[in-house]
């Protein structure tokens, strides 16, 4: 049962060059036009990627996450929001791996079984890189006008934050 994961992917790959010889698939004509279309959608989401990708990286190092959280420490702190979360809270919905070292800086600074430690697990688990899922999904098929989708994944994001912290102080104070 341990050797199950380095079987699985030989098999899946065998049983599907099983089935299309079976059903007379051209195999190879096939899997060339499927990495076209591969290729061609990593292109069509690349100057998504490089805009987002440079705009963190510039939030990042001018300071400017810093200052804004530094801003609005005294009103979440008033709303009995752990302060220590804001930047993770803030950072969730743009980026992905700065929201990582966020969490891995607040695990290095007050512990994973910290109250702290814990709202910033169950919010990386409850919200969603939203603008990076945004910029791959809808640059792939093409959609240049995202409408009510922006506006509702951040809803959803701030329900993720307010019940991670709302359950750590329900279920774990």
């Amino acid at each position: 049962m341990n050797n199950i994961g380095t079987y699985a992917i030989p098999f899946v790959i065998f049983m599907i060059i099983i089935l299309g010889l079976f059903r007379e698939v051209p195999l190879f004509d096939t899997f060339i036009k499927g990495a076209h279309e591969g290729l061609q959608a990593t292109l069509s989401i690349t100057p998504s990627l490089i805009g987002l990708i440079t705009a963190v990286s510039m939030l990042k190092a001018s300071g400017a996450l810093d200052i804004f959280t530094n801003m609005i420490a005294p009103i979440v702190a008033h709303l009995g929001i752990p302060p220590e979360i804001t930047p993770l809270a803030i950072l969730r919905p743009i980026s992905g791996s700065g929201s990582i070292a966020l969490l891995d800086n607040i695990f290095k600074n007050y512990g994973p079984d910290s109250t702290v430690g814990r709202i910033a697990s169950i919010m990386m688990g409850s919200t969603e890189t939203t603008f990076y899922t945004i910029a791959v999904y809808f640059g792939a098929v093409g959609i240049k006008n995202s409408r009510h989708t922006i506006p509702s994944a951040l809803l959803a994001d701030l329900v993720g934050i307010t019940m991670s912290i709302i359950t750590v102080k329900t279920l774990m104070a």
